[in-house]
């Protein structure tokens, strides 16, 4: 099923340049994927925080954008918890917590696959807002 996050989706050239793929979108969930590789690697031979901010942020994106209406992000945090590294494939699963008003709150938790199961990298928290007819 097609909805406003894959119409979105289609024309995000930045999240597609680096290869990030959208699995799935409905209902307020999204689950988007991307691959380090060595042009995201930084000087300390990591990934780059801010590819993972990236994809956590895409994932996020999607999610809040299932509902229909233009929505943006209105703030975001993330932690970091262990490094990506060159090669890893890491999924991102946007979650949203609750929307009231134009509002709304959303986790995303990237994460690795490993011989012994996820390995969580990082920990988003995103705050959308719904654009309103008018300028805002």
């Amino acid at each position: 099923m097609t909805n406003a996050a894959h119409t979105m989706f289609a024309a995000d050239e930045a999240s597609r340049a680096l290869g990030i793929e959208l699995v799935e979108a409905s209902d307020g969930r999204a689950v988007a994927t991307m691959t380090i590789t060595r042009r995201m690697v930084n000087g300390h031979d990591i990934a780059h925080g801010g590819y993972v901010f990236l994809l956590a942020d895409t994932a996020f994106a999607c999610a809040c954008n299932t509902h229909g209406p233009v929505t943006v992000a209105a703030g975001a945090e993330i932690s970091f918890v262990a490094a990506g590294r060159l090669g890893d494939h890491l999924v991102a699963t946007a979650t949203e917590r609750t929307r009231y008003g134009r509002n709304g709150i959303y986790d995303v938790t990237v994460h690795r696959d490993t011989p012994g199961g996820p390995e969580v990298v990082a920990e988003f928290r995103g705050r959308s807002r719904v654009l309103s007819a008018k300028r805002d």
